[in-house]
């Protein structure tokens, strides 16, 4: 089955996602279910605000880095890649996205 016309295709961390035009790449974030960020403890975070203030959507966008997600549509042929997600345990056995010194 063909895609409809208002059918826009791009890569989010090496996965092909299809989004209606006029979808912001943080909503194509959370429909392909990629957090852009990790909390302290390592839990996935998403965008906080939706207007570019808080900056937790910042993503990689055809090359270019900290691109306010929330604040950009998807082009057809778009590359995004979202910030690694790993994370350790700490000493609380707690997991956490920095590493230690």
């Amino acid at each position: 089955m063909p895609e409809p016309a208002s059918a826009v295709a791009l890569t989010v961390n090496g996965a092909l996602v299809t989004v209606e035009r006029g979808t912001t790449v943080a909503a194509a974030l959370l429909m392909a279910g990629v957090a852009t960020r990790t909390s302290v403890y390592g839990e996935p975070r998403a965008p906080l605000c939706g207007m570019g203030i808080c900056f937790e959507c910042r993503v990689t966008i055809d090359g270019v880095s900290h691109q306010r997600s929330c604040q950009i549509l998807c082009e057809p042929g778009m590359h995004v890649t979202a910030p690694a997600t790993e994370s350790t345990n700490n000493a609380e056995g707690r997991q956490s996205s920095h590493r230690e010194a």
